[in-house]
């Protein structure tokens, strides 16, 4: 059953970060303009915090449910996280790429962005009372544990996919580093946009 529950919590979360994302888009950016090998030092560090933020959220998923506006208040950050990425990612869209970055700069920003995660909270919230309520998964403290380290891989393994995507997109199709940047910046734009589209529908059209 604990292998079940190391599968699950693998799978879960690999599915949960196909779609692109503020985490993957970033992922691609640093691929395309760092290199493969700090792409590898964010994966690896933004996995580790995973771990824990899964574990946490596993544990809190009950009190989190109860929260009044809770998703408001996650769909405001988005905008404001979404907002910032695209801005930066903008304004740098013209520089040539650098690639000599530090290890550690590369580490403290995949334990950054592993702890500024907020879409995570509402995905463990319906997708961990999902698979409980279903009697999927144990619920234990060792349980959650093997499920937290399950969801870090699923993690690990599918930005490791998307940065391999990345290098052979770069590679096939020769996209110019402004190019890449300004889609990129475009696409988180479009994120927090779309944040703010919905909360504007959910309390003037929704509401009434």
């Amino acid at each position: 059953m604990l292998f079940l529950t190391l599968f699950i919590g693998l799978f879960a979360n690999f599915i949960g970060y196909v779609p692109p994302g503020n985490i993957n888009l970033t992922l691609v950016q640093i691929t395309i303009n760092r290199g493969f090998k700090q792409a590898l030092m964010f994966i690896t560090s933004f996995s580790c915090v995973e771990f824990f933020f899964t574990y946490f959220i596993m544990h809190a998923a009950k009190w989190l449910s109860r929260q009044v506006r809770l998703d408001t208040v996650i769909d405001w950050v988005m905008v404001v996280l979404f907002g910032v990425l695209g801005a930066i990612t903008w304004m740098h869209r013209k520089k040539m790429p650098n690639t000599n970055y530090s290890d550690a700069e590369s580490i403290r920003y995949g334990i950054l962005l592993g702890f500024l995660n907020p879409m995570q909270v509402p995905f463990w919230m319906i997708t961990g009372t999902y698979l409980i309520t279903h009697q999927w998964i144990l619920t234990g403290k060792i349980a959650l544990v093997i499920f937290s380290l399950g969801a870090a891989a699923g993690a690990f393994l599918a930005l490791f996919a998307y940065a391999r995507f990345a290098k052979f997109i770069q590679s096939k199709f020769a996209l110019s580093t402004r190019v890449i940047n300004t889609s990129i910046a475009i696409l988180f734009f479009s994120f927090s946009l779309y944040h703010i589209v919905k909360q504007v529908y959910l309390i003037f059209w929704k509401s009434h």
